[in-house]
């Protein structure tokens, strides 16, 4: 089977980028969040789930997901984010399935920001890394990439289990506090340790 690497991480901690420099090492990166995104185009397998549990003020124009007003929606009430999650999650953890059935690559990495919070993935992960950063740095890069406020950052934030928490579960963990060439160099140590971790051998 497939040595599967769980990538998980609060927002704004690094996520993307870290993916992005495994796939450049020629690793096979699913990740939850695009997959979420796809179901929930124009036509995506989501729409008519969401629309018919939500109604069509949550759907735009062109028939895709209108992703801020069920931002806004969901960290507003706890009961609307579970009826989402319970439309969206069967159906990306089917199409991580497949692509992790798929993949050549000698190991994949997974990228689940809610691995903690949901038990989904338990029987396909068997290494845990973790993205992390101080809280004030995961505020700033959140408002600068995403154009949201401070206050819908933490409540996005309040969703999510404590760093503490990430850290205790985490086989890995990478500190994302330095600049970019430092989380190249903690990735690549990890590549290596994750080819030997795939093929059964000692890691260094």
């Amino acid at each position: 089977m497939t040595f599967v690497v769980g990538l998980t991480g609060g927002i704004g901690c690094g996520k993307s980028s870290t993916s992005q420099f495994f796939s450049d090492l020629g690793i096979d990166v699913i990740d939850t969040d695009v997959i979420a995104r796809q179901l929930t185009q124009p036509n995506g397998s989501a729409i008519s789930l969401i629309q018919n549990t939500f109604g069509s003020s949550v759907i735009t124009a062109d028939g895709a997901l209108d992703r801020n007003k069920m931002r806004d929606l969901v960290f507003a009430n706890s009961e609307s984010r579970h009826k989402l999650e319970q439309i969206l999650h069967p159906l990306i953890l089917k199409a991580v399935i497949r692509r992790i059935k798929q993949s050549q690559a000698p190991y994949v990495i997974v990228v689940i920001p809610l691995l903690f919070e949901t038990n989904d993935y338990n029987h396909l992960i068997q290494h845990i890394l973790v993205i992390d950063c101080d809280e004030q740095q995961q505020l700033l890069r959140t408002m600068e990439r995403s154009n949201l406020s401070e206050q819908k950052v933490r409540s996005i934030m309040a969703t999510q289990v404590t760093r503490e928490t990430r850290i205790q579960k985490a086989d890995d963990v990478i500190l994302n506090n330095q600049d970019i060439e430092y989380l190249k160099a903690q990735i690549l140590l990890l590549h290596h340790k994750y080819l030997a971790l795939s093929k059964n051998e000692p890691a260094i």
